[in-house]
Order: C-alpha cells, then sequence, then structure tokens
C-alpha cells in the first residue's frame, strides 16, 4: 500500500508543478493585460539542492582561483558562469544577501519556518569567509559579477569619502533587518539595483537605478559592494580571521606600488613611516573614547525621534492612517486600502491596536538602529585613529574582493601565474 501512494504521488508531482499553465487564464474583451509575474515561479526539490551544490562549487572555485592558482582568468571565469546562473538563469532569487531578511525573520517570527536552502545559501559565505576570505565576493556573487565586468576606467575615491559612504552598509543592514522584524517589507529585495536586469523586466524606477549603479561601476569599482551591500556588512567581520589570505606577493616586497595603483578598490594598505607622530594619535583616541557614549545617546535619541516616520512604512499603521484621512469622503475617492477594509467588514478596533503595537515595536527598534548608527561613527573614528605597524604593501583582509588583478602586475610574482 505504501509502494501504491508512493507512485500515485510520483505521478500526480508534475501536475502540481505545472498546475498553472494546465488552466489558461480568462480573456477579456476590454483589452486588458494580466500582467507576468515580477517573482521566480516555485521548482522542483532538487532544484534547491541543485542550487545549493553549484554555489559550493563557485565558491570552491572562487577560493582555488583566488588564493592556490591565483589566476585573474580563473576568477573572471567563475564570474560569468555565476552570473549566467544565478543572476540570469535564476533571475537573482535565493541569494545569500536577500538570506539576511528570511534569518531576520525566523527568529523575530517562530511561526515562520526557514527553509533549508536559504539557510544554507546564508551560512555557506561565511563559512567560507572564515576559512579563505571573501571568496563569495571573488566569483559567486552575480551582483558582484555585473558590477567587476562594466568596470572599465577605474577612479580613485578619497579616503574621506570611501570611509564616510562605507558606513552606508551598515546603517543598510540595521533598517533591513528592522523592517523584516517588524513585518514591514523586505527591504534588501524591494530595492536591489540589479534584479530588474536579471528578470529583464521590472519597474522604470528600479531599472534606472540598476542603470544609474552600472553607469557608476564603469569608473567606481564596484559601487553596491563597497557602499551598500548589507551581506558585506557580514563578511568583513569574518574574512579577518581567514586562515588562508589573500597576499599581494608571494615572496618580498619590492614596494614597487604596483599592487596599489593598479587596485581599482584602494584596499592596498601602504607601509606605515617609522617618523610617524605617536602623540598625536593617542590623543585623539583618548578624546574618542570619551565621547563614544555620546555619539551612542545621538544616535539613540535620533533613532527614537524618527521612529514615526519609519513606523508609517509598516501596513497597519498606514492603513490607520488612510481611515483617518478618508473620514467624510465619497466611497469612490477611498484609496483601495480602505476600501478593501470596509468590504471586508474589518474591526477598527483590531487595526487601532495592531497600529499601537507595530509604533511601539518601531519605538524600541528606532533606538536601536540609532544606538548601532551612533557606535558605527564612533568605532569608525576610532579606528582611523588606531596606528598599525605595516612594513609591507598588503591587502585589507576586511575589504578585499580576492579579484586577483594584483596578480597580475606584482614583479615578484612567477611567470606562469600572471594570467
Amino acid at each position: 500500500m505504501r509502494r501504491l501512494l508512493s507512485v500515485l504521488w510520483l505521478c500526480c508531482w508534475p501536475a502540481v508543478l505545472f498546475a498553472a499553465e494546465r488552466f489558461p487564464p480568462p480573456e477579456f474583451d476590454n483589452g486588458y493585460l494580466i500582467p507576468t509575474s515580477q517573482y521566480p515561479l516555485p521548482r522542483a526539490a532538487w532544484f534547491a539542492w541543485l542550487d545549493t551544490g553549484l554555489l559550493l562549487l563557485a565558491l570552491s572555485a572562487s577560493a582555488y582561483f583566488a588564493l592556490r592558482a591565483r589566476s585573474r582568468r580563473g576568477v573572471v571565469g567563475v564570474m560569468l558562469a555565476s552570473l549566467a546562473y544565478f543572476g540570469f538563469y535564476r533571475h537573482g532569487c535565493i541569494c545569500p544577501i536577500g538570506a539576511i531578511q528570511n534569518v531576520t525573520l525566523a527568529v523575530a517570527d517562530h511561526s515562520y519556518a526557514l527553509p533549508v536552502m536559504v539557510a544554507a545559501f546564508f551560512l555557506l559565505p561565511l563559512l567560507f569567509a572564515l576559512f579563505v576570505g571573501r571568496a563569495f565576493c571573488a566569483g559567486a556573487c552575480p551582483l558582484g559579477a555585473i558590477q567587476d565586468l562594466v568596470l572599465l576606467k577605474p577612479v580613485r575615491v578619497p579616503a574621506w569619502l570611501e570611509h564616510a559612504l562605507g558606513l552606508l552598509a551598515y546603517v543598510y543592514l540595521g533598517a533591513a533587518v528592522l523592517f523584516t522584524a517588524t513585518g514591514t517589507l523586505f527591504l534588501i529585495c524591494k530595492y536591489d539595483p540589479f534584479v530588474a536586469f536579471f528578470r529583464l523586466g521590472g519597474s522604470g524606477p528600479m531599472l534606472l537605478v540598476g542603470t544609474v549603479m552600472l553607469v557608476i561601476g564603469v569608473f567606481v569599482g564596484r559601487p553596491y559592494c563597497r557602499f551598500l551591500c548589507p551581506y558585506g556588512v557580514l563578511l568583513r567581520w569574518l574574512a579577518p580571521l581567514a586562515r588562508w589570505r589573500v597576499s599581494v606577493t608571494p615572496t618580498t616586497c619590492v614596494q614597487c606600488r604596483l599592487c596599489e595603483n593598479v587596485c581599482p578598490f584602494g584596499i592596498i594598505r601602504y607601509p606605515t613611516p617609522d617618523n610617524a607622530p605617536r602623540r598625536e594619535g593617542k590623543s585623539r583616541l583618548a578624546l574618542l573614547l570619551v565621547l563614544l557614549p555620546v555619539f551612542l545617546l545621538a544616535g539613540g535619541g535620533l533613532g527614537y525621534l524618527g521612529s514615526g516616520v519609519l513606523a508609517d512604512y509598516q501596513p497597519n499603521v498606514r492603513l490607520l492612517r488612510l481611515l483617518h484621512e478618508s473620514e467624510g469622503k465619497k466611497a469612490d475617492d477611498l484609496p483601495l486600502e480602505v476600501q478593501a477594509f470596509h468590504q471586508l467588514m474589518s474591526s477598527r478596533e483590531q487595526v487601532e491596536a495592531r497600529a499601537v503595537e507595530t509604533r511601539r515595536q518601531f519605538a524600541t527598534g528606532g533606538l536601536l538602529l540609532g544606538l548601532w548608527i551612533g557606535l558605527l561613527v564612533g568605532l569608525k573614528l576610532i579606528s582611523l585613529s588606531i596606528r598599525r605597524k605595516r612594513t609591507d604593501y598588503e591587502p585589507d583582509q576586511a575589504a578585499c574582493f580576492a579579484c586577483a588583478r594584483c596578480y597580475r602586475y606584482c614583479p615578484q610574482e612567477p611567470r606562469g601565474c600572471r594570467r
């Protein structure tokens, strides 16, 4: 009996998968066009394991070509394959960057079950970062690949601007966690600048944002990865702990500065001079340590005061505001949300109770987000005041994308590896 049920299930499974195709959509006489779906259709379970296996393969190949073979061509080959499959074929979904929201939702809402594939996509690049650095950024990420391939005439971003813009990714991560935990929206997926290209369609504003980002990427190396990617924040924390790291030269650095000149991301750190003044740096560091609680209080206060503005994006709060604004208006002039509310005969008291609870959540979340931003600003200023001893030109392991460009220009690199 069990075997018979298994056979029947296998026979019916294709019908379930392709049910949407078996029933054609209705035909309209008024010229109405049914909009195309903006999201990938569900696929069979074994496709999830295939995606996970291909991600593992791409991570392994990226690490091999970047650290072992030291081959720029190999890294580019992995980038092209990842862009073709994870980008255009899989339409950019699921990706480790967007998986941040699924993990956050699983923690905040215990009724949500985190899919195994999503958990794997979230964890695998982080595990690789602990051993081989940012192998995901090197060749496995389609968002990084599409930016790296359009980089033609890189210009150097001033150091002060690089540090300032680098804080945006941390703010973006905090906002994404807040909006996901409160059930507002998946901020990262909604404003992904390249998913419209991967799906060969999308809203006009997001296509424009993606186009602008790619135009900037012609001159500024990987602008999204460096200044906005929230997953890059997590990789920045783990990459410095890696057992195997990117090294510019396998032997002795001759300080020719060729690696510094060729790096389009400005992550090559130069040797520190022996006669650098130390007293000034110590005084600034002591002052910033004293001011760190001030940064926290200022950030927390601003976050708490701005929580009301952020809460307006939540559906419950927005619906209550629309109900207040629609009082006395004709039925035809009411917003669609209010019309649906009246048609469903929903209780206004329930909407008000949910809105009050949501505002309370945003007040707490806004406070935490402000504290997070204040802490980031303070720690960034403190890190810039700490003097690190370096004798050679070496990459910043936290920010290095392992693109393998510097290998080709290092005179100490074996000739057979310059490819």
